[in-house]
């Protein structure tokens, strides 16, 4: 991901959280860091690494609010990225069958029902 994007992201989530605006105007700094012709290609893996490098930083060590929005934010991230996992893992465990799959077992059936009706 972008880190721009990411920290757009960011941004308006803060927003969304009614964030202070120390962590707003931290948010802006390092994007307009990130808006620097030589950052463009940065990348970040999520916006939970993006967070938790934010939380890291100078300002949010020196200021308690900011670093409890950045941390809440976190949190929200996380259970996110939890409940994404275990909704993957459920669907892995549930068997998808094709269309065919359904069709061969639908005739199946029916096949059985009329040697069934003969007998």
């Amino acid at each position: 991901m972008n880190v721009t994007e990411g920290l757009q992201q960011i941004r308006e989530r803060l927003l969304d959280n009614g964030a202070n605006a120390a962590t707003l105007a931290l948010v802006d700094a390092i994007a307009q860091r990130a808006a620097l012709p030589a950052a463009q290609s940065a990348t970040a893996a999520s916006l939970l690494q993006l967070t938790r490098m934010l939380a890291r930083s100078p300002a949010a060590n020196n200021d308690i609010t900011v670093y409890n929005d950045l941390l809440k934010l976190e949190e929200q991230l996380e259970e996110a990225a939890r409940a994404y996992h275990e909704r993957a893992a459920v669907e892995e465990r549930i068997p998808t069958h094709s269309k065919k799959y359904y069709k061969d077992l639908k005739d199946k059936e029916k096949a059985k029902k009329e040697r069934e009706g003969r007998s």
